[in-house]
């Protein structure tokens, strides 16, 4: 008889850890699947403006090119190359290469001609546009150069002899 109550309480084991099991399917059938937050990744933007031309290029943070656009890649008018809209398409083109290499952080860098008081619409337009398509911008500098002696006076180091 002894040994049949063995053999009652093995079968007894045997069905607890049947049912243990089957509440451990349950519980990772009805758990939902942890969502992965995706890595934000940054990369800065230089925004080079001219009276003529608006040329836009996407690094990364180590400085090495990902992505360069034009205002003469967006348009065939050579008068228009410069405008705030063709900027616009621009930054759209520049915005897409962004979001499939996972950037969403952009530091902005905006650059004019030497001497020149402000950066001009575009640069402006640029940057509103990037906002809209929901990057996030940490920050915006102007690095425009600035002379500081000048360019060579004529007439040489004496000046006009007259």
């Amino acid at each position: 008889m002894k040994e049949e109550n063995l053999s009652l309480d093995e079968k007894n084991i045997e069905n607890y850890e049947l049912e243990s099991l089957d509440e451990q399917t349950l519980e990772k059938q009805t758990e939902k699947p942890e969502k992965k937050t995706k890595k934000e990744r940054a990369g800065i933007l230089y925004i080079y403006t001219t009276k003529n031309n608006t040329i836009l290029t996407l690094t990364d943070m180590a400085g090495n090119t990902l992505s360069r656009c034009s205002g003469g890649q967006s348009t065939k008018q050579d008068r228009l190359k410069s405008s705030p809209t063709v900027a616009m398409f621009s930054s759209k083109k520049i915005s897409e290469d962004a979001k499939e290499m996972g950037i969403t952080e952009l530091y902005i860098r905006i650059r004019a001609e030497t001497g020149a008081t402000s950066p001009g619409g575009a640069a402006h337009a640029v940057v509103k546009s990037l906002s809209r398509d929901g990057f996030k911008i940490t920050s915006i500098v102007d690095i425009t150069r600035i002379p500081r002696g000048g360019p060579k006076k004529p007439y040489g180091r004496r000046g006009r002899r007259v």
